[in-house]
């Protein structure tokens, strides 16, 4: 089907569960890909690789199609290893599939599954920060510990690489710094993207749909009580 077809009405897990609770027929399929990927982030360039999630099926017989980045993982410093990606990157899955069993969609309970590519990794040392997610600090805010969170939104250029051509595109990314218990956690998500080539027609579509997970976001601290200060893409 020709992209002229594609639903403009599903952009995120969150429309696939409000469109299903308001009656729709909602269909969900996923095809993984991770994508090695130059990022000029600053003066600090890298290569890591992105852990996304293609979702397409139909709504009331119109199709859509959207994918959502999960992780991002590299054998240095810039960002979480690669080992730890694939484990926060099958966390933030599995919540998505509770999201959607629960409005009765039903979809296949695939993960992210790189053992294959781990094996480059073999020199890895198990000194890393441990494997939290955003969702970590929330419980521990919700069960009473001091949770404080600084965000920084950046519109971070990168490379996509696949087997026959290049893709240029813009991650609308947050780096978070959460304090917690007395210590620092630093770590970035990616909450939206669009084809640098196409930004005129991509962008403001994006950045709707990176501020709309930047809402139910706060929307969680705010509940727990952590302390942050709202920012929004613009």
């Amino acid at each position: 089907m020709s992209s002229t077809n594609i639903s403009r009405t599903a952009k995120r897990i969150s429309d696939l569960v409000n469109l299903k609770k308001r009656g729709a027929a909602v269909t969900c399929r996923q095809t993984f890909e991770v994508i090695p990927v130059d990022f000029h982030h600053r003066e600090n360039p890298f290569q890591a690789h992105i852990f996304l999630c293609r979702f397409e099926g139909e709504v009331d017989g119109e199709a859509y199609s959207f994918r959502k980045c999960y992780a991002r993982g590299c054998p240095n410093n810039l960002c979480p290893h690669v080992s730890q990606a694939v484990m926060i990157a099958n966390r933030y899955l599995q919540r998505d599939h509770i999201l959607l069993k629960k409005a009765g969609i039903d979809v296949e309970e695939r993960l992210f599954s790189l053992e294959d590519m781990l094996v480059k990794f073999d020199g890895y040392q198990e000194e890393h920060d441990p494997t939290l997610t955003i969702d970590d600090y929330i419980h521990m805010a919700k069960e009473g510990a001091k949770v404080s969170v600084a965000i920084d939104l950046e519109y971070v250029p990168a490379v996509e690489h696949f087997a026959n051509y290049h893709n240029s595109q813009t991650f609308l990314n947050i780096d978070f710094v959460v304090e917690s218990l007395g210590k620092k956690h630093n770590f970035q998500r990616c909450f939206a993207c669009y084809q640098t080539e196409r930004e005129e027609e991509e962008k403001a579509g994006q950045v709707e749909v990176a501020n709309a997970r930047l809402k139910e976001l706060y929307e969680e601290f705010d509940a727990a009580s952590i302390t942050y200060e709202k920012k929004f893409f613009k």
